[in-house]
């Protein structure tokens, strides 16, 4: 499982021009979900990004999580981070989970945040074509894959 961690002052996900969900300061999740990931990759990530510490303190360093400054936090799910990129120019997706692995790890992982920062956490539409934007800050984005935490 990879997420693409971004710290944000606003972001939001549109669906067919309309805004289905927004959020002010925190982080931007993107959710992949690769096959043979397990609730054990989403409960490190989630985990990992609720305690990261990438918002600055009142000295402007990085010292503070989402959780210590009250952020919000906006997960999207992103089959595309599973891509292969090792053959032609066309990327290959192969390796994605589908919808009966993907969607109960999304959920849970967007159910996990939620309880580890004690707010509403904002989510896109699982499969949708949806259109993200958002104002990175600093900009700070970090890749965090389960597959590479040892």
């Amino acid at each position: 499982m990879r997420i693409v961690v971004q710290r944000v002052l606003n972001a939001s996900v549109s669906i067919d021009c309309e805004v289905y969900s927004a959020i002010n300061q925190g982080l931007m999740i993107l959710v992949g979900v690769a096959e043979g990931d397990t609730e054990q990759d989403m409960e490190w990530l989630a985990a990992k990004a609720a305690n990261m510490r990438i918002f600055d303190d009142e000295n402007g360093v990085m010292n503070r999580s989402v959780i210590d400054v009250g952020g919000e936090v906006l997960a999207v799910s992103q089959f595309t981070l599973s891509a292969s990129t090792k053959k032609g120019n066309r990327p290959s997706y192969i390796h994605a989970a589908g919808h009966d692995v993907a969607i109960p790890l999304y959920d849970k992982f967007c159910e996990r945040m939620q309880q580890l920062i004690g707010k509403d956490v904002k989510k896109g539409v699982f499969g949708a074509d949806m259109q993200v934007a958002l104002v990175n800050d600093g900009p700070v984005t970090i890749i965090v894959d389960s597959k590479l935490k040892e």
